[in-house]
């Protein structure tokens, strides 16, 4: 079956936090938004059927994770990710941010201190933030357009932090780390004692020419020290069911943080979270081919379209995902004016670099989840606006 990435679809008017709240974000609702990172894209046929084939049942009482659900998520991880998984060692969360608040309140106390490689995925810095930690920086290198991660700078910061949040693959970069790169941050996690949260929301999205390297399957050190967080939300656009799975192959770290899951009472998920989840790991995977194959088109028109029309603008090439980091320093702008002429002249909503840590400063990220003509139209709107400066 082909599926059709190029239609159409409005989205205002359901609740949607990427179209419906621009006045919120932005100040204004006259913007196309290109920001939050979900897709405009429908979900997946199979996935909408499976829902409604439990609707017509018509009770939507209290619901355990069917065998049939566990079967389609250990299998999805064995064949995608080469990860030898069981169920005991996993646990269904209702998504990969607030696991990773669960993760912080289980194994920190407030007034410690999470690492975290900037620039990254904004969540990564509220969250210590907002529960009373502290987030320490380290900053990525670029070389040769792709980030690197500092090792020095990251073996020195580790010493004060109890906890690493990683990217895996890297948002807002799009960097699919290698082995040898995930080898390093295990041997220095391990050595000083910091816990690694994997966060591989992004893997089934790694692009053509790339492969994902799952975080606990590097080495014995990532093995013993690591929970990692995977989810269908991103690659089939079902964010709003709100599914994800963690797994934690060491003993005793599973058995602090299951505990702490089974004491807070979050040990049963969402009715139609297992029931889409389930649908998307079972038949999803053509689907997947067929939208990587888009998505690599649209990162290669994005590229392109700003190489002839805005030069100066700098994308950095995502190995994985439909997100594109821009480098607008050259134009020597104040952040806040960058900000200003995106939202008010291009009437484009795109995430500003700042918020991804001081790194950002002079960068926006772009979303690329969506049908060619709504890409076109975003392009021609930024290269507009920077025509005259």
């Amino acid at each position: 079956m082909d599926y059709n990435f190029d239609e159409l679809v409005e989205r205002r008017g359901t609740s949607c936090v990427k179209h419906d709240m621009l006045k919120e974000v932005f100040g204004t609702q006259d913007v196309l938004p290109m920001w939050v990172a979900d897709m405009d894209f429908k979900t997946p046929d199979f996935v909408v059927k499976a829902i409604k084939e439990r609707c017509d049942h018509e009770v939507f009482g209290y619901t355990f994770a069917p065998p049939s659900y566990v079967c389609a998520v250990v299998n999805w991880f064995q064949s995608h990710y080469g990860i030898e998984a069981k169920w005991s060692k996993m646990h269904f969360i209702p998504g990969v941010v607030q696991g990773i608040a669960f993760v912080l309140q289980a194994f920190t106390q407030p007034g410690d201190h999470v690492l975290v490689t900037t620039p990254v995925y904004p969540p990564f810095l509220n969250v210590p933030h907002r529960s009373g930690r502290r987030f320490v920086s380290s900053s990525l290198k670029t070389v040769n357009g792709r980030f690197e991660i500092d090792y020095e700078d990251l073996e020195e910061k580790a010493k004060e932090c109890k906890v690493m949040i990683l990217a895996n693959p890297h948002n807002p970069g799009g960097t699919v780390w290698t082995p040898e790169e995930l080898r390093r941050v295990a041997e220095i996690c391990y050595r000083r004692k910091v816990l690694v949260i994997a966060d591989e929301i992004h893997a089934d999205l790694t692009l053509p020419g790339h492969k994902h390297t799952s975080f606990t399957t590097v080495s014995e050190e990532a093995f013993h020290n690591s929970i990692t967080f995977f989810a269908p939300s991103k690659t089939f656009n079902m964010a709003g069911l709100g599914s994800s799975v963690c797994y934690v192959p060491d003993p005793d770290i599973r058995r602090q943080f299951f505990n702490f899951l089974d004491a807070n009472e979050l040990s049963l998920g969402h009715l139609f979270a297992y029931v889409g989840a389930e649908a998307a790991f079972r038949y999803g995977e053509e689907w997947r081919l067929q939208l990587l194959q888009y998505l690599q088109g649209n990162v290669d028109f994005a590229i392109d379209y700003l190489k002839q029309h805005a030069p100066k603008v700098v994308a950095m090439r995502p190995e994985a995902s439909f997100l594109l980091w821009l480098d607008f320093r050259a134009y020597g702008l104040p952040h806040e004016e960058l900000v200003r002429i995106m939202i008010e002249e291009a009437k484009v909503g795109l995430n500003s670099g700042t918020d991804y840590g001081a790194d950002g400063e002079g960068f926006m990220r772009l979303n690329i989840g969506c049908p060619r003509a709504t890409l076109e139209e975003g392009l021609s709107r930024i290269c507009q606006a920077l025509q005259s400066r």
